[in-house]
């Protein structure tokens, strides 16, 4: 009897970095990270090799491990995921953004975020904490709906027409009763936002919290990145103002200096 072949795709793969992308794969589904028991059960591997492909990635800065043992995708994961959002060129977008976040996170003592879309939807690369009483944590490598947040929509917004009938060939899955899962009234939403030049979550991730994003544009004029502040609900309309003002101003710094950048 003949053997059959196996296709040319499969044939011509290296199985340990197959198994390497499926932890990576497991880490992405899991933004508030996994520990070594959850990985081992859910990849069917055995501890040892997990373990060992785990801290290969740790070596190599593709992952990293918290105090209380959960991994993490790493800083070198996610400045590589900041280079493909910004056309596969020589700038990096979270190394650059990140002293950006630093003095936006200092002046509004409130978090904030830099955030980019790929095939899988709005991906966190880089993050400041704040100070503030009551500012919200933030975590680089955390992934969201692209349509439930205003950095999502933000780039969603700026998105050709077949970038966006793409996206909107996906369930629109509501995480709050704020969540737009209609595509007439968010192509509505998105027409706003383009106009104003800026966009506000309302509740639409998580009803208790909401936030502003700001566009960081590229030397074309691509919008590439998105800065935004996530706060509490009940926060008044005074402070949301001024947190809208200083991450304008941080996301047109930024934009300034990935043209400076990309003329270098």
């Amino acid at each position: 009897m003949e053997e059959l072949a196996e296709p040319a795709e499969q044939k011509n793969t290296v199985p340990v970095i197959d198994r390497m992308m499926e932890v990576l794969g497991q880490l992405e589904r899991r933004p508030d990270g996994s520990n070594i028991r959850e990985l081992t059960q859910d990849l069917g591997q055995p501890r040892t090799t997990v373990y060992r492909i785990l801290n290969t990635l740790q070596h190599h800065n593709m992952v990293r491990r918290d105090e209380d043992g959960f991994y993490y995708l790493g800083d070198r994961l996610l400045r590589l995921a900041s280079h493909v959002a910004g056309g596969g060129g020589q700038v990096d977008i979270a190394a650059l953004g990140q002293p950006v976040l630093d003095k936006l996170a200092d002046e509004i003592g409130e978090s904030c975020k830099l955030s980019v879309l790929d095939d899988q939807g709005l991906l966190v690369i880089a993050v400041s904490q704040g100070r503030r009483e009551y500012a919200l944590a933030v975590t680089p490598g955390q992934r969201m709906p692209v349509h439930v947040g205003a950095a999502g929509k933000l780039l969603l917004a700026h998105l050709s027409e077949d970038e966006l009938q793409d996206r909107f060939a996906r369930p629109l899955v509501a995480l709050t009763p704020k969540s737009i899962t209609d595509p007439r009234r968010l192509r509505r939403e998105l027409s706003r936002i383009r106009k104003q030049g800026w966009a506000q979550d309302a509740g639409e991730h998580m009803l208790s919290i909401q936030a502003v994003s700001a566009p960081v544009f590229d030397r074309s004029g691509k919008m590439i990145a998105a800065i935004s502040v996530p706060f509490l609900k009940g926060t008044d309309q005074q402070r949301i103002d001024e947190i809208r003002e200083a991450v304008l101003t941080a996301a047109e710094g930024l934009s300034v200096a990935l043209k400076g950048q990309a003329a270098q």
